[in-house]
């Protein structure tokens, strides 16, 4: 028999960076996706392409916001945690974790596969519910080779640092929407929702779920992925929002 010990809402979102567009219409989306974060109402949101600084956009964007756009994004009450992943000429962007319950650590491994891509993983553990909650954050390669490495990498890591009977979630970016990538974190003990695919990407038109919410100890319940022109508009993937009992 299952003791469910409450009901927990997960949300991944690769957000591009905060702006969306080409060349002269490029717009600044920042602001838009505070508020869609907001209203998406998450225990916990795993966001990637976060930017801590650009000096270019800063330039540009007259409402361009203060800070890291992970402390930026973060309702109020929340904790946002956020660590690189890629440093550039203009400034450097990585993944970041927002909660609503307390943060107990936070780490981060490097997980980039080659020199044309900087890629890395987010490691937060949260007092959830009275409950030691571990959550990876992850965005893989463009390469399937890439992402076979990862997924190895992923493992190990898991294997090292997080005790086996231990809650855990990994969310993210997987670039990767075929039946291998969740054969493979099956492997692992994780499993996603069980049900029809929510497809991710491209936003305007979503042809394939590129971002996977995947659980340890937790019981999926329901998997959207909300569609329409206010969110394709904010980014080229929309959020992944995935509900969960957590199990005494």
């Amino acid at each position: 028999m299952i003791n469910a010990t409450g009901r927990i809402r997960v949300v991944t979102y690769n957000i591009h960076k905060g702006v969306q567009g080409m060349g002269p219409t490029r717009r600044l989306e920042i602001h838009n996706l505070a508020q869609a974060i907001e209203i998406l109402n998450a225990d916990v949101v795993c966001l990637q392409e976060v930017r801590q600084i650009n000096r270019r956009e800063e330039k540009r964007f007259k409402h361009w916001p203060q800070g890291g756009q992970a402390d930026f994004l973060a309702p109020e009450g929340y904790t946002s945690v956020y660590r690189t992943n890629a440093v550039t000429r203009d400034g450097e962007h990585g993944n970041a974790l927002l909660s609503r319950w307390p943060v107990l650590n936070h780490q981060h491994e490097d997980m980039s596969d080659h020199r044309f891509e900087q890629r890395g993983l987010l490691h937060v553990e949260l007092d959830a519910l009275g409950h030691s909650l571990h959550v990876l954050v992850v965005h893989l390669g463009l390469v399937r080779a890439s992402r076979v490495r990862q997924v190895a990498q992923i493992k190990r890591y898991i294997q090292r640092e997080i005790a086996p009977d231990a809650q855990l979630l990994v969310a993210g970016d997987f670039n990767d929407g075929s039946s291998w990538l969740a054969l493979s974190m099956a492997s692992m003990g994780l499993r996603a929702w069980s049900g029809m695919p929510e497809p991710t990407f491209p936003a305007r038109l979503p042809l394939v779920q590129l971002d996977h919410i995947f659980a340890r100890g937790l019981q999926p319940v329901s998997l959207t992925a909300p569609q329409g022109r206010i969110w394709w508009r904010m980014s080229d993937h929309l959020p992944l929002i995935a509900d969960f009992l957590m199990l005494g």
